[in-house]
């Protein structure tokens, strides 16, 4: 299913990160939400290729799709 995305405990304590690099699927999500298009990133990165950024994104989608946030107020 995801190809270039691996995880292992040696590498950033088991983040989820592009094969074959120190760059977290969470890194490539900052990047994105500070505006970074996929051109941007891969400039930046030269070492990554567009199927590494799609793919994080492809991942970190398809972890968050089930979550339910639960909100809950504190009595005082």
């Amino acid at each position: 299913m995801f190809t270039r995305i691996v995880c292992n405990p040696d590498v950033l304590g088991g983040k989820p990160c592009i094969k074959g690099t120190r760059i977290s699927v969470e890194f490539i999500l900052e990047l994105a939400a500070s505006g970074a298009s996929r051109d941007d990133i891969l400039r930046a990165y030269p070492h990554l290729i567009a199927d590494d950024v799609e793919e994080a994104m492809r991942y970190a989608v398809h972890f968050l799709e089930n979550d339910v946030l639960v909100s809950a107020e504190v009595a005082s």
